[in-house]
C-alpha cells in the first residue's frame, strides 16, 4: 500500500468509525515526530465532552490497532497511544473551534505582544485563520501567523486577560 503524507487524515479515516462504535467521540489525531521517533495519538471523549475512563481508551487501543497494522499508514517506528482528550483541548480544526465558541480559551502567541505570550478570554470568533478573544481588556483579534496554539477549556476556568 502507497504511505499517505497525511497521517492524521487517513488515521481518522478508520478509526472515526471504530471509536463511535463504542460509543465514543473521536475528538482529534495527533502525529507528531520528536528527533528520532515519532507518536501517534488519539484524543477520546464521550460526545458530550466529558473525559473517558483508562478502561475506554484501553478498548479504543485495542479496536483500532489491529487496523493500524492492516492500514499501516506510517512507514518508520512509531507509539501509539489512545488518551483521554482531557479539560484542556487543544483547538485545531474548525470542528474544534465550533464547539467551544463562547467558552473559556487561550491564545498561546509564538512572540510577546507588549510582553504577554499568554491571553484568556472567551472564544467569541474564529475564521479558519485569524482567532477573536473577548478579554477583560475588550476585544482582541489574534493573527493566524503570531497564534502557537489555541486552547478551550470543559470545566469552568477564570477568565484573567492576559498571563506573563
Amino acid at each position: 500500500m502507497a504511505k499517505s503524507k497525511n497521517v492524521e487524515k487517513t488515521v481518522r479515516g478508520f478509526a472515526q468509525k471504530e471509536v463511535e462504535r463504542l460509543g465514543l467521540r473521536l475528538w482529534d489525531v495527533v502525529y507528531e515526530k520528536h528527533g528520532g521517533y515519532s507518536e501517534l495519538i488519539l484524543y477520546i471523549d464521550h460526545t458530550d465532552g466529558t473525559p473517558v475512563s483508562i478502561d475506554e481508551c484501553e478498548a479504543v487501543s485495542r479496536a483500532v490497532d489491529p487496523l493500524m497494522d492492516r492500514y499501516d499508514p506510517i512507514e518508520e517506528t512509531y507509539t501509539f497511544s489512545v488518551s483521554s482528550s482531557g479539560d484542556e483541548r487543544t483547538l485545531r480544526t474548525p470542528e474544534h473551534f465550533a464547539a467551544f465558541m463562547g467558552k473559556p480559551a487561550e491564545v498561546k502567541l509564538y512572540k510577546p505582544e507588549n510582553g504577554v505570550k499568554v491571553f484568556t478570554g472567551v472564544l467569541m470568533d474564529y475564521n479558519g485563520a485569524d482567532v477573536t478573544l473577548e478579554t477583560p481588556a475588550g476585544e482582541k483579534v489574534f493573527t493566524a501567523s503570531s497564534v502557537a496554539r489555541v486552547s478551550a477549556f470543559i470545566e469552568s476556568t477564570p477568565i484573567d486577560g492576559a498571563k506573563q
